[in-house]
């Protein structure tokens, strides 16, 4: 059953960064992503780490999307009275990968999977932290330096018009 939902959720995941990469609009790669990493989510929550699905819907699901969208926004890509009506045909692989992780989120919950697989020791929160920014500090630095970086590149390429 868990073998078959992680297959489910690694197509998902697949397909909609594939999506992501080849879409025309750059709002819909973002829904494709996010689907992608909602489904990834899913996928830590299989392995036994509930904290990192946590940290990938909030983080990256959430934060990160929402920034990406400003940051379109901001770029004026694209004006939306030029671009033509949604039909159908253009929702549908975003409804179907919408579909397939809430139904894999469905099955997940209604399964009672132990979000910790035995043999596996549980630590507190408190503790996963005074690790991560003990032992990985510099590494989580060094990446919100390069979102920031990111940042900064984008609004300047937006106002150079």
């Amino acid at each position: 059953m868990e073998a078959t939902l992680f297959y489910i959720l690694a197509a998902v995941l697949l397909t909609g960064t594939l999506l992501a990469i080849t879409a025309r609009q750059a709002v819909r790669s973002i829904v494709y992503l996010v689907a992608s990493f909602l489904a990834l989510a899913l996928m830590f929550y299989l392995l036994g780490a509930p904290l990192i699905a946590a940290f990938e819907v909030i983080i990256y699901a959430g934060a990160i999307m929402v920034l990406f969208l400003f940051v379109i926004m901001m770029l004026e890509l694209e004006s939306p009275e030029k671009l033509p009506k949604p039909h159908l045909k253009n929702w549908l692989p975003a409804l179907l990968l919408a579909g397939a992780v809430v139904g894999s989120l469905v099955v997940l919950l209604c399964s009672r999977l132990q979000a910790v697989p035995p043999g596996f020791v549980q630590i507190p929160v408190r503790q996963f932290a005074f690790t991560l920014f003990k032992q990985y500090g510099v590494a989580v630095e060094v990446v919100s330096m390069q979102l920031l970086f990111a940042l900064v590149g984008a609004l300047y390429l937006g106002r150079r018009k």
